[in-house]
């Protein structure tokens, strides 16, 4: 996977005001940022899981606890698909 850096500013105030431990600030914003852009279909669910840096049934679990409704397209199907492709080569 190939990274570019893109990196957005916070305001030391707003970071303060935030109710969320510094040492978990960078992984709880990466978290809320791909659950907000899966809600509103701007990611699909892979995508969203990759910018959120957690397991795909880490995320689902998320999505879950949340009551967002999974968007289910042919592009997951082919994902789902691959996936357990995957794992059966792994001897899974």
């Amino acid at each position: 996977m190939t990274t570019e850096a893109f990196a957005i500013t916070i305001p030391s105030q707003v970071q303060r005001a935030l109710r969320i431990p510094e040492r978990e600030l960078e992984a709880r914003l990466r978290l809320e940022l791909a659950v907000h852009l899966y809600e509103e279909w701007l990611l699909p669910f892979g995508k969203a899981m990759e910018l959120a840096q957690v397991s795909r049934w880490h995320f689902a679990e998320e999505l879950a606890k949340r009551k967002i409704a999974r968007h289910y397209t042919e592009q997951d199907l082919d994902d789902d698909i691959a996936f357990a492709n995957a794992g059966e080569t792994n001897g899974h």
